[in-house]
């Protein structure tokens, strides 16, 4: 018998991740300790109260049927959350749950786009942003971030003509993985310019309670105009430590989250009630425990940035996400053969920039997911390779 899979499964060769676990496991069972900076795991704990608000609905026998919608007053907490946190009032008919952003963005093209669009997405970028308008049928077109424009796109270099065929563009920032934000004057050009041309903006904003050095994470809706064509993933993954719950939401113009809603009503019969709950307490909570993480994690930027500086490796500072972004070092080329040399003779695990797209090739990610004194040692591990010259 010739069985017979999608062609599309051609396009989903086995994961980097995959590749770089198993390439990990060899080495720790020669004996040597690995420092794992390649996946984005937050390590934080999950705060109590967030627990507890689970775990006490998850006593309840009625909380196991099908959720069918968001609980109303989940709709009311990331009301409240959008109006103190980035002054933007939302109306019940422009928020939707999702099982976090990464399935919202797998799905959005499938709401949005007609097979043969043109969806935008970056490059370097987070691969969903591709895979996702892919699954859809679109037509995946990347724009170009390189660090002579600060990571940020250049409109005017778009084809016009392309740009007539185009449903949607994909923007993220902070951006990972190249840890740029962007400034105030990028969004007041962005959302006319797509407008005047009819371009729907998606934007991922998983990262804005991870912003340093004194800068406030926003929302594009923030902006004037944005609710007209502008929809936003929201993610309780980072900022809250929820990531195993999957708990999201999008928010913005009312057309564009209600389509996408619809969609949704006939993939899955809602969000499990116990996790809406724990999302209630995190969203209505304390924001303490989330300014605390971020310095935690600005600390932990510090001793890999400046660290890697120190001893010869110009990594720049990460200004947001969980992440930090650089060029491997000089005297090497291909950025995976490096990173799986760097973890033979150092024990340091991060992730080949290839990995996200064309330019980042020649680049390396590091997650800032152990504790400062870890990272510090990972430093010096990195030193007596001898790989920095």
């Amino acid at each position: 018998m010739n069985l017979q899979i999608a062609d599309r499964m051609k396009d989903f060769e086995e994961g980097i991740f995959q590749l770089l676990n198993e390439k990990k496991e060899a080495v720790e069972k020669t004996g040597r300790k690995v420092y794992n900076l390649s996946v984005g795991t937050p390590d934080f704990p999950t705060e109590p109260h967030i627990i507890k608000a689970v775990t006490q609905a998850a006593m309840d026998p009625a909380n196991y049927k099908y959720a069918l919608k968001m609980l109303p007053k989940l709709t009311q907490a990331v009301i409240k959350r959008f109006q103190e946190r980035y002054q933007v009032t939302l109306g019940e008919r422009e928020i939707t749950d999702v099982y976090g952003s990464q399935e919202g963005i797998t799905h959005i093209g499938l709401a949005l786009c007609n097979p043969g669009d043109v969806v935008l997405v970056p490059d370097p970028g987070y691969p969903i942003f591709s895979i996702g308008p892919a699954l859809a049928m679109a037509r995946v077109h990347t724009y170009e971030l390189v660090p002579e424009r600060d990571y940020l796109p250049d409109l005017k270099a778009l084809d016009e003509e392309l740009l007539k065929k185009t449903r949607f563009i994909m923007v993220s920032y902070p951006l990972n993985p190249v840890c740029r934000i962007a400034p105030d004057s990028f969004y007041e050009e962005l959302i006319p310019w797509a407008q005047e041309r009819d371009i729907i903006i998606v934007h991922d904003n998983a990262y804005s309670d991870i912003i340093f050095d004194g800068r406030r994470g926003k929302s594009i809706l923030q902006f004037p105009g944005a609710k007209e064509n502008c929809i936003e993933f929201y993610s309780l993954s980072k900022s809250y430590d929820y990531t195993g719950a999957r708990m999201g939401f999008l928010v913005g113009n009312e057309t564009l989250v209600q389509s996408f809603k619809r969609l949704r009503s006939q993939i899955d019969y809602g969000t499990f009630l116990p996790v809406q709950y724990g999302a209630i307490a995190a969203l209505t909570g304390s924001d303490q425990g989330v300014k605390d993480r971020c310095a935690a994690y600005q600390r932990r930027r510090d001793a890999l940035c400046g660290g890697l500086r120190e001893i010869g490796w110009d990594i720049p500072d990460s200004q947001g996400t969980m992440f930090a972004w650089g060029r491997i070092p000089k005297g090497y080329e291909d950025d995976v053969a490096f990173v799986m040399e760097l973890l033979e003779k150092s024990g340091v695990l991060c992730t080949p920039g290839s990995s996200f797209g064309r330019l980042g090739k020649g680049h390396v990610r590091f997650a800032l997911t152990l504790p400062v004194e870890e990272i510090r040692e990972a430093v010096k591990a990195v030193e007596e390779s001898g790989m920095i010259g």
